[in-house]
């Protein structure tokens, strides 16, 4: 009985945060509020008695693998989605007539919100190298010292078999778990092994742990302030990211293209639909 209300619990919580403000793209409800009301509100989730929210964060590439992969699509459609990049809000911009109201990407907002929860938290970390983890744990606890945060796991463990690491979630009780294991695995392994009793907000967030760490320098504000870290990343690490942006990019404005006439044609058949019944 208690299990049954406590999963009640986190599905009405989750439902809740889903049902936020929010529009589509490509049929996937994506988060629209401004940075400081997202803050205000994660914070409020979080501070719920009960429930369990998921975060991802997504960008134009998270889109099109969402196009492919079904079961990556399902849980994003099940977790609080932020918009990160700028061809989200191209996306946007096309499919709403306006862009987001905030870039809300992980590696900024991320230790923006453990700066705005006064309340102290204990938040564990899954994911990278174990130097990298143990430097971004380091970092996170000098740039916020009142709250708690505990390495876990470094992202090299049995990933058939995580039951060693799933029981140290359990036995830490936390309050916040961050996972960075890479786009599309870290929200499958948390949709699947991480319960509401192991953290009542999970985070999964790509390479955040590399960049807090500094084992991957950021872009300078100029160009952050721009949204065109992308572009400063490619530069840095061509070999590894050509691909996802010399094809990625035009594969993903063909798609918000299509997206849009499509949904231009299934506004106005619903419309003639309508006015057909009408008469």
């Amino acid at each position: 009985m208690k299990h049954y209300r406590q999963q009640a619990g986190m599905n009405l919580i989750a439902n809740f945060a889903v049902l936020a403000s929010r529009r589509a793209i490509f049929d996937l409800p994506v988060c629209d509020l401004g940075w400081d009301d997202a803050l205000v509100f994660i914070n409020e989730l979080l501070s719920m008695p009960v429930g369990h929210t998921s975060i991802s964060f997504v960008n134009a590439h998270n889109i099109l693998l969402a196009q492919r992969d079904k079961e990556y699509r399902d849980i994003l459609a099940q977790n609080l989605v932020l918009p990160d990049g700028i061809g989200l809000n191209i996306a946007s911009k096309i499919a709403h007539g306006s862009p987001f109201p905030a870039n809300l990407n992980g590696t900024d907002f991320v230790p923006a919100l453990l700066t705005f929860m006064e309340q102290p938290r204990r938040i564990g970390l899954i994911g990278g190298t174990r130097d990298v983890v143990e430097a971004a744990a380091a970092n996170f606890r000098r740039h916020a010292p009142w709250h708690e945060f505990i390495v876990v796991s470094d992202g090299f463990f049995d990933k058939q078999d995580p039951s060693v690491v799933v029981a140290e979630t359990a036995r830490q009780k936390l309050d916040i778990l961050i996972v960075g294991m890479g786009t599309p695995l870290q929200e499958k392994w948390a949709h699947k092994h991480i319960r509401a009793d192991h953290a009542r907000l999970v985070m999964t967030v790509g390479a955040l742990f590399d960049f807090v760490s500094g084992s991957i320098p950021r872009a300078p504000q100029l160009v952050r302030s721009m949204r065109l870290e992308w572009a400063y990343r490619l530069m840095q690490e061509p070999g590894r990211l050509w691909r996802r942006y010399a094809i990625g990019i035009p594969v993903f404005l063909y798609h918000v293209a299509k997206y849009r006439f499509s949904r231009r044609a299934n506004i106005i058949k619903r419309s003639e639909t309508g006015a057909a019944r009408q008469d």
